[in-house]
This record gives C-alpha cells, structure tokens and sequence, in this order.
C-alpha cells in the first residue's frame, strides 16, 4: 500500500470535477467556523462590554462586564438556532434539494448577520445571533449531504473531512481579525468581524448556483435523466458510458429495496439497521461535543485571562492555528487508517492531555504550570482536529440509505448542536466563580476527559468501518455485520441490481438469502447459456 492516495486501477471517468465540488461546498464550513469563532473574541472586546454592558461589573478590575446569564444566552443562543436549523434541513434537502437548500440556508443566515451588525444591545444581538444559528444549522446538515453524495468512494472521507478543515479555518480568520479589531474605541470593533460574514455568504450562493444537484437526489426524486447528466457532469463521460448507466442502475436499485424495506418516514428511521446507524450516529456527534472541544473556542480568550495567562488574544490565535495544521494528517488517515482506528487513536489522545490539563491546573499556579496548561490544550487540539472533528461528519454522511439520508442527518446534525447549546449554556456556571456558580476552573477538565473515555468504548462497540465503501454498499455491511469490531473484515458482494431482478419481496427474506438467490439464478442462467451454446453447436 503506497502512501498517496490513489485512484482506483479501472475505475471510469474523471474524479477530478467531484473532488473540488465537494472541496468548494465545504468553503460553507467557514461560515459556521468563523460564526463560531468570533464570540469569543467579541465578548471579551473593550468597547463591546461598555456598549452592551447592562451594569455588571468585573470583580478583579471594575470595568463593564456580562453576567454569567448574559453570557450564556449570547454565546448558547447561535447553538439554539442551530439545532432548530438542522432539523428543518431534511425537509428543505427533499423539498428544494441539496443545492437550492444551501442557497436558502445561507440567506436566512446572511438575515442573522444583518441584524448583529446593526445591534447596540444584547436583545437585537441576541435575535441576530439565533437567525444566523439557524441558517448555520441548515448548512452544517445538508453540506455533509451534498459532499457524501457527489463524492468517489475512494476520497469521500477526505473531501467529507474537508467541512471541518473549513470550519477551523473558519476559526482561526474569526481569531485574527478579532485581534485586529480588538483595541478599536468605536463599534467598528465588533461590527467589522461580523460584517465579514457577507463575504463567506456571497461567494457560497454564486457557487451553488453554478454546481449541479447530486445524482442520488434526482434518483430519489424520480428524475433519472437529471441523475444521468448530473453523474456524468461529476465523472466527465457520456450520458449513455456504460459506467454511468451501471453507477445509475445500482444506485437505483439499491434505493427501491430500501423502500421495500418501509417507507421514508421517521418512524422507519428508528427501527431495524436504520435506527442502530441513527442512535450511532446521534452518539457520534454528541460526544464530539462532549469532548469539550467548544468550551476552548468559545471560552478560551477568558478562560486564559482568568487563569492569569498574558494576552489570552494570542493564545486563542495560537490553538486555532493548532487546530487548522491540525486537521490536514487527519484528512490524509481518515482514508489510510480508516475511521475506527482514527476515533480511537484520538479519543485515546484527549483523553490523556484532558487529565493532564486538570491535574496541573488544580494542583499549582505558576508560569511553568501556565506554559503547561497551554501545551496540553494544544496537543488535546491536535488529537481532536485530525480525529474526532473531522470523522464524526464522514461517519455520520455515509452511514444512512438514500430514502431517509437527510432525515437521519438532520437529526445527527441536531444532536451535535443540541449538546453545543447546553455546553455553551453551561459553561459559565461551571467554570465562573460567585453564588450559584460551581467554580470549577481547570476541574471541568475532568468532566471533558472522562467523556473521551466514554468516547472509547463507544468506537469499539459501535462504529464500523465504512473506508472505501460505496454509499449503497455501507447498507449491505449493516446488513451483514452484526459487531462492530468484525467490520474490517467485510467484502461487499452484492449487486443490489441482481437481488431486484429476482421480484422477491424484501420483507420475507434477509439480503444474504436474497444474495444467495440471485447467486443461483445466475449459475442456472449460466449453465443454460452453456448448453444453448452447446446444442447450437451439434445442430451445425
């Protein structure tokens, strides 16, 4: 096994056309990073606090600030909007389909921009901050969709991957022009970070109404002549190349003995492989969250000046640095490694630098145990951003079949958002000290850390190894694979165009009976050919 990724010997066409679709769509992922990212630094700007400031005062210096309420609702109500926003992306993924649903998405959130900017106090901010929640929400659902069903099986993970590379560098420009920003005495201070925002949304919409829809959406939607060309826009070759006609017709097939299976309804979502992939998925996603990852990039500016480490601006640039270098191994081992050893080797990895950051900084308070606490957020960074950042999308866009894909991944999508809105909500009264705050301080390290514990267990027992499948084949692995750990060694082999040609209904015989069928039928088909030939013969 070389060490560039390859293209697969024989396989059909040009990948290059859906491989930089797939790298454009993620650019959507810096709007939520950057979104993400710029709280931050805004909550702990100067002038904002004065403007916004609603009386409270800092304890140590006496200058305006927020109280842990105030801070909680500001930073919490974007992850509120979100969750709202990727349950309605199913719906808007079917209805409008993937492309025209990122364009909507991205005026509701363009919607949330405008207000903020035109914000002087915290009720307008607020209602800015959920508007453009929720157009992030819609976006960080259906932008997962739109690359999991354009790209070849052979890079998904690393083009899927790619969302989250754009939502850190989402982050790390939310971190630069915060500090750049910063010290200005006018609401140009906080005005000019969220007004960059239009940028990242114009150059998304004039993208997506160039990019054609996915094929798997025009199938799902009865369109097969769209399909073909959408596929052959994606591959480069003829409507009518036998590669697409075959892709068409497995994908076809496939889709209609899902619908044999039951209906695309949300009670199926959470009954047979359908709802095993679903809970896994929502886990999945909710432990990236419980990591603690959020409580570094929404929290960290004040975290840091809490703990009495100097200009905590530049730190917070430096972990955001961490995590965009970060996240590129991850890209490359994704496909390399594959998923499962991925999310162990990085659940292992915060799991130890989270222990670490606790223990230290409960224990003692000095510039060495400062330097300590910053290296160790760096390294918990890096084990996240080229393992659990990135996977958790490619795991959760390929795990789910085509009849209740979105559905499954709005669902997936909003669990990940449900738990970044109670960490976000949470984190004040946790960390902060004063009446009816728990003081934790470096403690809630502890918290963070055992959940990458639980984040261990859950990776062996439940997530199978998906590297290299198509989206049609991670059904029949479901289908076949009863253990998670006995998922390496899966080989697909079924053509689910076969299993439909045999007019047996889905629901009275598993797949491997079906598969065992169509094995049959083919030998004796083969077998008559044989003699046919063979008689044909004789007779001249």
């Amino acid at each position: 096994m070389g060490i560039m990724l390859k293209k697969p010997e024989g396989a059909a066409g040009s990948t290059a056309p859906a491989i930089l679709i797939g790298l454009f769509v993620a650019f959507g992922g810096v709007l939520f990073g950057y979104d993400t990212g710029t709280i931050g630094g805004i909550l702990a700007m100067p002038y904002w606090l004065d403007l916004f400031s609603t009386g409270t005062k800092d304890k140590k210096t006496g200058d305006p600030a927020l109280s842990a309420s105030e801070r909680s609702l500001i930073v919490s109500i974007l992850s509120a909007g979100t969750f709202f926003g990727s349950l309605s992306a199913a719906p808007m993924g079917d209805i409008l389909g993937r492309r025209i649903g990122m364009v909507a998405s991205t005026i509701v959130f363009i919607f949330g921009v405008i207000l903020q900017t035109a914000a002087t106090a915290i009720p307008l901010f607020t209602a800015g901050r959920f508007f453009a929640g929720f157009g992030v929400g819609l976006i960080s659902a259906l932008i997962p969709l739109y690359q999991s069903e354009t790209a070849p099986k052979w890079i998904r993970g690393t083009i899927v991957g790619s969302y989250q590379l754009a939502i850190t560098i989402g982050l790390l420009i939310a971190s630069i022009v915060d500090n750049a920003t910063k010290d200005h005495n006018d609401t140009g201070s906080y005005r000019i970070p969220i007004a960059v925002q239009f940028a990242w949304a114009i150059v998304l919409i004039v993208g997506m109404l160039i990019l054609p829809e996915t094929p798997r959406y025009h199938i799902k939607s009865g369109h097969y002549e769209k399909a073909a060309k959408s596929l052959s826009r994606l591959r480069r070759l003829d409507v009518d190349d036998p590669a697409i006609v075959e892709e068409l017709s497995e994908i076809k097939a496939n889709h209609e003995y899902e619908l044999s299976l039951g209906a695309s309804s949300y009670i199926e979502c959470v009954k047979g492989t359908v709802g095993k992939r679903l809970l896994t998925g929502c886990l999945l996603q909710g432990l990236q969250q419980l990591t603690g990852v959020n409580f570094i990039f929404y929290y960290g500016t004040s975290f840091f000046k809490n703990s009495g480490i100097g200009n905590s601006f530049v730190i917070s640039l430096i972990t955001n640095v961490v995590n965009v270098c970060s996240t590129f191994p991850g890209l490359y081992m994704v496909e390399k490694w594959g998923r499962r050893p991925l999310l162990l080797f990085g659940a292992i990895g915060m799991f130890v630098c989270q222990y670490i950051i606790a223990i230290v900084g409960t224990t003692t308070s000095s510039q060495v145990a400062n330097k300590v606490l910053i290296a160790f957020v760096c390294f918990y960074i890096f084990f996240f951003a080229c393992s659990w950042g990135p996977v958790a999308w490619v795991v959760t866009g390929e795990l789910f079949p085509l009849k209740s894909r979105a559905k499954c991944l709005s669902m997936t999508t909003a669990t990940n958002w449900l738990l970044n809105f109670g960490i976000a909500y949470a984190t004040p009264y946790l960390v902060d000290d004063g009446p009816g705050n728990a003081n934790l301080g470096s403690k809630v390290f502890f918290i963070w850390g055992t959940f990458c514990l639980v984040c261990i267990i859950f990776v062996y027992m439940l997530i199978y190894e998906t590297k290299g499948l198509s989206l049609e084949q991670v059904d029949e692995l479901y289908a076949k694979t009863s253990r998670a750990w006995q998922s390496k060694k899966f080989v697909p082999s079924v053509s689910f165009q076969e299993v439909q040609d045999l007019g047996v209904n889905a629901r009275s015989q598993s797949l491997a009976d079906m598969e065992a069928g169509a094995m049959r039928k083919k030998s004796v088909a083969h077998i008559d050919n044989g003699l046919g030939n063979g008689e044909l013969a004789e007779k001249y």
